[in-house]
């Protein structure tokens, strides 16, 4: 069996029914999901080989492989091998009491850190229903998991959530207020490593399995075990369980077929990058995709 290191923000049903099935097994992958609490620290220990591959936004990959003002204030050689999905129920959740966007003026909006990825989404989605970025305050709580719990503890008034954090933040009163899909194509989660990383073929073997999950998920083979898989990894009942994976298999916002990672989803992130993060290195990244896209992966 060869050993990978997964870096992950919230446990991943895809990867829980690759192992539940026996198709980890069968690639001859042992696979520890480590749990890492922010996107610098993520990238900080695939720096340091502490993990072989991690999900992530693409959106990260993109700082820290083109964009020296990063939070580690330096470039790595980090590429995306596969696209995952496409939000997985990406949106703006808001605390109880709260309904409606513009009733967060002057409120606190909950970020992993202030210049990622979610973070534009979330800026971006607020000033489109009418609260521009300089009408709350922004403070840094982590990954997606302690946003949801600083949602329900008065530790802010909104953030971004996603992977079913927000269909149980849903469940205990808050309100979801605006979606991901509003912004045109995403990409959500990406596999990313380091392209001399040791682990290199394992990851290879780690993608064609969670590609022929993603296939099962989504043509209703493995219904019935995603559904298990989002009630013990995700913690949720039955019923929130089977929304989570209608997500998955809605093609908006869910899995994505084949592992693609397109070109107008990432123009949508740099586009993002540009509104609120504006520095002279995004005019190059979108024709520098081959240094960062695994050959055969990025489509038009």
């Amino acid at each position: 069996m060869d050993a990978i290191r997964l870096g992950t923000f919230t446990r991943s049903v895809l990867l829980d029914v690759a192992r539940s099935t026996g198709q980890l097994e069968a690639a001859g992958l042992n696979v520890t999901e480590v749990s890492v609490p922010s996107s610098p620290e993520q990238f900080s220990s695939l720096r340091a080989r502490q993990l072989d591959a991690v999900f992530t936004s693409p959106d990260n990959v993109l700082a820290y492989r083109f964009l020296p003002s990063n939070p580690l204030h330096e470039l790595l050689d980090v590429e995306m091998v596969a696209g995952l999905d496409r939000g997985l129920g990406l949106c703006v959740g808001a605390r109880p009491g709260i309904t409606v966007v513009s009733e967060l003026s002057g409120t606190r909006f909950g970020v992993d850190v202030p210049n990622s990825g979610f973070a534009f989404v979330g800026y971006e989605l607020l000033a489109r229903h009418g609260l521009p970025r300089d009408g709350y305050e922004v403070v840094t709580l982590g990954s997606t998991p302690k946003r949801a719990a600083a949602l329900l503890a008065d530790g802010c008034d909104a953030t971004v959530l996603n992977a079913g954090n927000e269909l149980r933040a849903r469940e205990n009163g808050c309100t979801l207020l605006a979606s991901a899909t509003e912004l045109g194509p995403y990409l959500g989660t990406v596999v990313a490593r380091l392209r001399d990383g040791s682990a290199s073929d394992a990851v290879d073997r780690l993608v064609t399995t969670l590609i022929e999950v993603s296939d099962g998920i989504r043509d209703g083979r493995l219904l019935d075990a995603a559904t298990s898989s989002a009630a013990a990894v995700l913690g949720l009942d039955p019923g929130l369980a089977t929304e989570h994976v209608a997500v998955l298999r809605d093609p908006r916002q869910g899995l994505i077929p084949g592992g693609a990672v397109d070109a107008a989803s990432l123009a949508t992130l740099v586009d993002l990058r540009r509104t609120y993060l504006p520095v002279p290195e995004l005019d190059d990244i979108l024709g520098s995709l081959d240094r960062v896209v695994r050959a055969g992966v990025l489509v038009a």
